[in-house]
């Protein structure tokens, strides 16, 4: 072992034992690092595993999701959608394949990169535009989109404040009468207590060398929050990088204030899916909101 390795290695565990207790929601930025390449083309080959939906949901569910999405949204041939966060632009391809025109914005190059071969690979090229951006800095339009979906709580990664702006903007761009499809954790359903957890592997979201992971997560009642942290070691480096992921919680009565202050109305919310055959339907609230 060289002095540089046991030096990096004494660091990170120091910066482990003297971490704060419980760390503050939101604490250097309280997100995933979805922008930076590596983790994004990791990130990626998790949205394309179809052994689980930890990332994006299966095939046959999301095949349930649209049918259910082009019904609730009252979609038709010729419409403009709105992808807000689209991941690999798995339900945006589809969309297009029924005749949307579809804009398609997501943080994640990888994930980007994906959607516009994709695009290209279903012939929808030309019905798609696809942007990398972080929607918390979108510039918003007026008025030009028949419907949203912001799915899978992505929402919830955003501090209240900035949600708000958020569906504020999306019904700015939302044409009159327009709808908006929002997934949202249930937070009757959010683990609240307590917990920690580790795990070693070579291969993963965190990386593709040996890496031990360090994970707790908290509950702040006061603020509805989820908090995890999780310190990563790199043991062939030494270096740890230290990741903390906020998750807001909404009980249905506020998300439903929230929409119509953004300025929407005719707020339906949806349990446990709908009734769709999703393996954790029951762990989700999806709300159907038609623009002001």
């Amino acid at each position: 072992m060289s002095q540089n390795y046991a030096a990096k290695l004494s660091h990170a565990l120091w910066r482990i034992y003297h971490r704060p207790e419980r760390p503050s929601p939101w604490a250097s930025g309280g997100n995933l690092p979805w922008d930076d390449p590596d983790f994004s083309r990791r990130m990626l080959r998790e949205h394309l595993d179809e052994s689980h939906g930890a990332a994006s949901r299966q095939t046959a569910e999301r095949a349930a999701q649209i049918n259910w999405l082009w019904q609730k949204l009252q979609l038709q041939p010729g419409h403009h959608l709105f992808d807000v966060t689209c991941g690999p632009g798995f339900y945006m391809a589809e969309m297009a394949k029924r005749g949307c025109r579809v804009t398609a914005v997501d943080f994640s190059p990888a994930a980007i990169a994906y959607a516009q071969t994709l695009a290209a690979d279903t012939g929808t090229a030309d019905q798609c535009i696809i942007i990398q951006q972080d929607i918390g800095q979108f510039g918003w339009p007026t008025a030009v989109f028949d419907a949203a979906i912001l799915l899978y709580g992505q929402l919830a990664v955003f501090t209240r404040a900035e949600a708000q702006a958020i569906l504020a903007g999306i019904a700015r761009s939302l044409k009159p009468g327009g709808k908006l499809c929002l997934e949202l954790l249930n937070q009757e359903r959010v683990d609240k207590s307590d917990s920690n957890w580790w795990f070693t592997d070579d291969r993963g979201l965190w990386g593709d060398a040996p890496f031990l992971h360090l994970g707790e997560r908290f509950w702040r009642a006061d603020e509805a929050v989820s908090v995890e942290r999780f310190h990563i070691l790199h043991l062939e480096t030494g270096q740890m990088d230290e990741i903390l992921l906020c998750d807001q919680t909404y009980a249905i009565a506020e998300m439903t204030n929230l929409l119509r202050q953004a300025g929407f109305s005719n707020v339906a919310a949806f349990l446990d899916w709908d009734g769709l055959p999703l393996y954790d339907a029951e762990e989700w609230v999806v709300y159907v909101a038609e623009s002001c």
